[in-house]
């Protein structure tokens, strides 16, 4: 439901609310004082936006918003009697949890191109997000901001203020700014968020959506300087290493920003999940490092493909040409700003040595009053390969009404190389690719998507970006539908079907897949949801598992996927997933088989700053296809199984203890060797294939005290190692892999990490 009064009339009641008079300076403490929070905009219609209903929330929640030299203060009064339960369960940084919380989501410059979450949780825990492409949240960048919150017999209330400087944001005019701005109120025990707005990131429009609100001009100038030390003792190879860095911010007004980093570390105190992949297509991991997460949100450029987008930072330090281990980044520089409603970034990061590489990235948009319109170019310079990369951009945003939003990008690359043993001699030359994003509401809970996508097989945009695969044409039409009239005695407070038909060629015309899907996801009105998908796929092609020595023909196959969330209900909290599938080659069923895979995880929490949790997962793969050379395939009878285990306990306020493992054991018994013909039939060979079995180990404890805002300590001891070997009669089986996981010593060091954040 939304508000019925005039756009103007609503404006001028919140800019006379926001600008009038404010008796006393805002203490962030957690208390709501009436004294302190006068002449601030005092906002009670939030209504119910998860399930998706519109009507009013079933607890009275109260906010005000008021614009201070300091910054942009935010409390919440949650209402909360003692028999609707509490969750205290104290979390880390950004941890996502179904516990009750309070959402900050602002826009400073009222595009609807970048926003920012700002989270507090009834136990002071803080989330901060960047949410671009509409509905798209990332959790990696971390602000400095203030946050509180308090509760007592009736609630609980929370209170934040972000400075000025937390953000590029417009100049303005006439001594005022326009914002637009979301809030919200989650009750973990039954996972009801109602918000103010009614706007959803359930829809396609989400931070369009949000409040414009004026207030008046402040600015705040800053100079942070954070420098670090870090200690590193290999304990394989006996011996240590020191660094040292900094990372340099500086915004002397709200329109432009700087931010710059000094031989910056790759990140030693993170750690990367498991990944087994023998597949063609690169897995992406997140990015942690401070400099390249800060003010990123204007170098976002995606396409609806798989993680793609044209700036992957992780790009940057990673492995080098001559594959000599990781790149060392001499120095990286990122500007941001706005000449109007025109933005700006710039971003350049080089390597030192003969095997680095320059990148280089150049961002520009404009708003216009119903949709923005955006160029990005980006360059790596790769002289070890004798190589240079360009890619050039352009995306457009279109929101004709509330009902309509339209998303189109358009990509070309231009790749220069003159070494045979680079690693892609032979793709040089040029590229292009589209994709464009459909979506209407078209009320009553239905919803319509069309979605378009091409990728020339000459396309390359990973110097520096991300893309899953080129030469790939695809196309899906999907109508949804929301249900959330649910019977008072049902167990389920929503229902979202989705039912999609779609189909994929490559750039020659091979056909790859034609697929129907079918997903419900669902709320239920105890906070936990449940997912469960189907996919029916045609017969086609796989022109990816012989690395470009041809196609291999596919039979037609199915996929599904089913998982249950049960969030936390006094010490224990759980997690499952299944899922079932015959993807494969050979005459029928019965060549392929049933493949499956599994997992649970259950969480024990020994108090609400103490949690133990433990995963376990298992699957098979009857026909496990794996590329051997030119156009030979070898097929296995694949087991795996993987046990993990961890430790998070967050204790005084402002200090974690962190313990990760992971350890994998797979066995792959050999079914048979195939060769395709020119039209991609498989044809079984009598080349020989082994047995193998794989081992893999993760183990890493983490304790991080941060001592002041965005200052850290810490202390990290990793272990690992993986084992890869071939057995010509038997190898293995996956429970024995998994034993000699625990024994693998490849790498173990102790890192020590100190940094101070320096405010100027």
């Amino acid at each position: 439901m939304r508000s019925r009064l005039p756009a103007a009339t609503l404006t001028a009641a919140i800019l006379l609310a926001l600008s009038g008079p404010s008796f006393a300076a805002i203490v962030v403490d957690g208390k709501i004082d009436p004294a302190e929070w006068q002449g601030a905009q005092h906002v009670t219609d939030f209504r119910i936006t998860q399930p998706l209903t519109g009507a009013p929330g079933s607890q009275p929640t109260e906010a005000w918003i008021l614009a201070t030299p300091e910054g942009l203060a935010i409390g919440f009064r949650n209402t909360q009697p003692s028999s609707i339960p509490r969750n205290r369960q104290k979390i880390r940084r950004d941890e996502q949890a179904q516990v009750d919380r309070n959402n900050l989501m602002i826009d400073f410059d009222g595009d609807g191109r970048t926003g920012y979450n700002f989270m507090v949780t009834s136990t002071d825990g803080i989330n901060d997000a960047v949410i671009t492409n509409e509905n798209r949240f990332s959790t990696d960048w971390d602000g400095n901001w203030q946050h509180a919150a308090s509760e007592d017999e009736n609630g609980w209330s929370s209170e934040m203020l972000i400075p000025w400087y937390i953000a590029p944001m417009a100049k303005g005019k006439d001594g005022k700014r326009t914002f637009r701005i979301y809030l919200d109120r989650v009750i973990g025990s039954s996972g009801e968020r109602s918000a103010w707005p009614a706007a959803s990131f359930e829809r396609p429009r989400f931070l369009s959506d949000f409040t414009p609100v004026e207030v008046p001009i402040y600015n705040q100038a800053l100079i942070a300087i954070t420098p670090y030390v870090s200690g590193l003792y290999d304990n394989i190879g006996k011996d240590g290493s020191f660094d040292t860095g900094a990372d340099i911010f500086w915004k002397p007004n709200g329109q432009f920003q700087l931010t710059a980093t000094l031989n910056p570390d790759f990140g030693q105190v993170e750690s990367d999940d498991i990944v087994v992949n023998f597949s063609a297509n690169e897995t992406f991991f997140s990015d942690k490092r401070p400099f390249f997460t800060e003010n990123q949100g204007p170098f976002e450029f995606t396409t609806p493909s798989d993680f793609s987008q044209l700036v992957y930072t992780r790009r940057v330090g990673g492995p080098t040409d001559d594959g000599s281990g990781a790149g060392d980044i001499t120095a990286a520089v990122k500007a941001n700003g706005s000449f109007g409603a025109t933005k700006y970034g710039v971003l350049i990061a080089d390597e030192a040595d003969e095997a680095g590489r320059t990148f280089t990235a150049l961002r520009l948009s404009h708003d216009f009053a119903k949709q923005n319109v955006g160029m990005m170019v980006t360059q790596v310079d790769r002289p070890f390969f004798d190589r240079t990369a360009t890619v050039v951009g352009f995306d457009q945003n279109w929101r004709p009404n509330e009902k309509w939003n339209i998303q189109n990008r358009l990509i070309f690359s231009d790749i220069d190389e003159g070494r045979a043993d680079s690693p892609d001699w032979g793709r040089a030359g040029q590229g292009d690719g589209f994709t464009t994003i459909v979506d209407y509401e078209a009320g009553n809970g239905w919803r319509h998507q069309f979605l378009g996508m091409h990728f020339s097989g000459d396309l390359e945009i990973n110097d520096f970006g991300f893309l899953s695969r080129p030469d790939l044409n695809y196309a899906h039409y999907e109508l949804k539908k929301r249900i959330t009239d649910m019977p008072k005695e049902s167990s389920y407070s929503s229902h979202d079907w989705r039912w999609r038909v779609g189909g994929s060629n490559d750039d020659t015309g091979v056909d790859l897949q034609r697929q129907f899907r079918m997903s419900v996801s669902s709320q239920l009105k105890d906070g936990g949801n449940d997912y469960a998908q189907i996919n029916v796929n045609t017969a086609g092609h796989d022109d990816r598992i012989l690395r470009g020595n041809g196609i291999v023909k596919i039979p037609s196959n199915f996929n599904s996927f089913a998982e249950k969330n049960w969030p936390r209900h006094g010490a224990w909290a759980f997690y499952a997933n299944v899922g079932f599938s015959n993807y494969g080659i050979g005459d029928s069923n019965n060549d392929r088989g049933i493949g499956w895979n599994t997992q649970f995880q259950p969480t024990y929490f020994i108090n609400d700053d103490l949690s133990l949790y433990t995963t376990l997962y298992a699957e098979r793969t009857p026909q496990w296809m794996i590329w051997y050379g030119d156009n030979l395939i070898g097929t296995f009878d694949e087991h795996a199984q993987q046990l993990d285990f961890g430790v998070n306990w967050n204790f005084r306020g402002n200090q974690e203890l962190r313990v990760k493992m992971q350890a994998l054991g797979l066995d792959a018994d050999r079914r048979q060797a195939w060769r395709t013909t020119p039209d991609g039939t498989p044809v079984p060979s009598n080349d020989r294939i082994d047995d193998f079995a794989l081992s893999n180990l993760g183990f890493q404890v983490r304790y991080r005290w941060e001592f002041k805002p965005l200052s850290y300590l810490y202390v990290v001891y990793g272990r690992g190692g993986d084992l890869f070997n071939e057995y010509q009669f038997g190898a293995p089986d996956a429970n024995e892999a998994l034993n000699d996981a625990f024994s693998l010593r490849d790498d173990e060091q102790l890192v020590v990490k100190l940094s101070y954040r320096f405010e100027l």
